[in-house]
């Protein structure tokens, strides 16, 4: 059906007239000319404003997917980040596990020697033993709480203090047994006998030190000293062989060695072990040789040195 449209325009309305094309009542419609306008200004309003909220749609989408992409960057770096941290309090906790260390080396050093006791400062006494034997005290606690940046620092702080505190307290130790054997006339070097380790047990090259190794999955209790199959292992001080034998441990053939005091030494993975539990040896008395049995690579001798039980860098008792 088609329509003819007739518009008549007066001073104030529009007359919109709808005729039938075959005859028929005639329709009028009239629109105030403000009406009108008020109509057209409302279409482009509603058009602008489509527009708009599409356009910031669009951008919002866009925004978005950009920001989720940096989230995602951010995560990242601060997983990184928090694995570097968590690395670092790792070597952190082991540097003051080895200052520990240091400090119970010291203390035995003193007692064996008869030196004067370690004089601990108030900071050092807050974390002592107190006269309570650890071993049988060890009980631990406290909140699940991961490392920060400022734990690691403090704990790097302590471990320079406690390095300042040992290496004085060590130079005076040093001081008082220098002037001890030049009061009895004692020459500085080691006495060819003696109860305290002071040589090296073997001839070679030292191929795992005492610590962490392997990335810090497995700790050392003493040193591997590695030559060629058959090389003579001896003893580091007198003492009364404890242990000659086979060792399901991982140690090989293995000779244990007590030299009273709470000192005692272990030789491990010999080709051939020399002496018989019970057997008293003298220092530089050969008592096994060097082989790659128990848990091996090569020939080698594992070389430990423990106080009262404890295992220590046997560095310190290497001349």
């Amino acid at each position: 059906m088609s329509a003819e449209k007739e518009i008549s325009k007066t001073a104030e309305e529009y007359t919109i007239k709808f005729i039938p094309p075959q005859g028929g009542d005639v329709r009028t419609i009239r629109l105030p000319i403000n009406l009108l306008k008020y109509g057209v200004v409302s279409l482009l309003a509603g058009a602008l404003l489509f527009v708009g909220a599409f356009s910031y749609a669009v951008y919002s989408t866009f925004a978005n997917r950009n920001g989720a992409a940096e989230i995602e960057d951010l995560r990242q770096v601060n997983s990184i980040q928090q694995e570097q941290l968590l690395q670092l309090a790792k070597k952190a906790n082991s540097l003051q596990e080895e200052m520990n260390q240091l400090k119970k080396l010291e203390k035995d050093i003193r007692r064996l020697s008869g030196a004067q006791p370690l004089q601990e400062n108030q900071q050092e006494n807050a974390s002592g033993e107190q006269g309570v034997d650890p071993a049988t005290h060890n009980g631990q606690g406290g909140p699940i709480s991961t490392p920060t940046v400022q734990n690691v620092s403090d704990t790097l702080a302590l471990v320079e203090q406690g390095l300042a505190v040992r290496r004085q307290s060590l130079t005076a130790l040093k001081e008082e047994l220098s002037q001890r054997q030049q009061a009895l006339g004692i020459p500085a070097v080691s006495l060819p006998g003696g109860t305290t380790p002071a040589i090296w047990p073997a001839r070679g090259v030292v191929s795992s030190p005492y610590g962490l190794r392997w990335n810090g999955s497995d700790f050392h209790p003493g040193i591997d000293i590695a030559n060629d199959m058959g090389t003579p292992i001896i003893a580091t001080a007198d003492g009364v062989v404890r242990v000659a034998g086979w060792n399901d441990g991982g140690y090989g053939n293995m000779v244990d060695i007590d030299h009273g005091n709470g000192i005692m030494t272990r030789y491990g993975h010999a080709m051939q072990v020399a002496v018989t539990a019970g057997q008293h040896v003298h220092r530089g008395q050969v008592i096994a040789y060097m082989g790659s049995t128990g848990f091996s690579t090569g020939p080698h001798v594992h070389y430990e040195v423990r106080i009262n039980g404890q295992a220590v860098n046997p560095a310190a008792y290497l001349h």
